[in-house]
């Protein structure tokens, strides 16, 4: 697949869009490290030192597992560093792997409408439940699939819409070999 030297304007505005997002998940699931680690931090005081352990620590915590862990898987594959297994792609002719790679990304574009539609249906089926200890609706535990299934939807389509454009710039694309 050839590239031209400049970008179809279409695919400059998504990448904007798509940079924009990732950017948002990366400073959501960074902030929720650290908000645990502070957290964390405040449960072993009180459990050791105030002799009284908080005990919303650890389902607040739970939540923000969710949403680094989903947040983060989302921005791995929109940037290409999510893991992947690319053996079996890397030892075939150009054209078997733009067919693995177009299955590859179509199978991702569809776990993740899948993830977002049942992670919807999901959410708004716990809402209405409360955690334990926080009395925060339930539907947040599954609230971060949802987003990392509509994300990883968006992401995959983009990296179709890459490839049939011949613009796929990814280090184990196409174009080797």
């Amino acid at each position: 697949m050839s590239k031209s030297t400049e970008s179809p304007a279409v695919l400059r505005q998504m990448d904007r869009l798509f940079g924009l997002l990732s950017q948002i998940c990366v400073i959501v699931a960074g902030t929720c490290l650290v908000v645990m680690t502070v957290i964390f931090a405040w449960l072993v005081f009180g459990r050791y030192v105030l002799n009284d352990t908080p005990t919303w620590v650890e389902q607040v915590s739970l939540l923000m597992v969710m949403v680094i862990a989903f947040l983060g898987a989302a921005v791995g594959v929109q940037q290409h560093t999510h893991l992947s297994v690319v053996l079996f792609r890397n030892m075939v002719p150009g054209w078997v792997r733009t067919v693995f790679v177009v299955v590859s990304d179509g199978l991702m574009a569809l776990f993740g409408g899948m993830m977002f539609w049942y992670g919807w249906e999901l959410t708004l089926f716990k809402w209405n439940t409360l955690i334990p200890l926080i009395q925060w609706p339930e539907g947040l535990r599954s609230l971060p699939l949802t987003i990392c299934g509509a994300l990883l939807f968006l992401f995959s389509v983009g990296h179709l819409l890459r490839v049939f454009l011949g613009r796929d710039d990814r280090q184990d694309n196409i174009d080797q070999g």
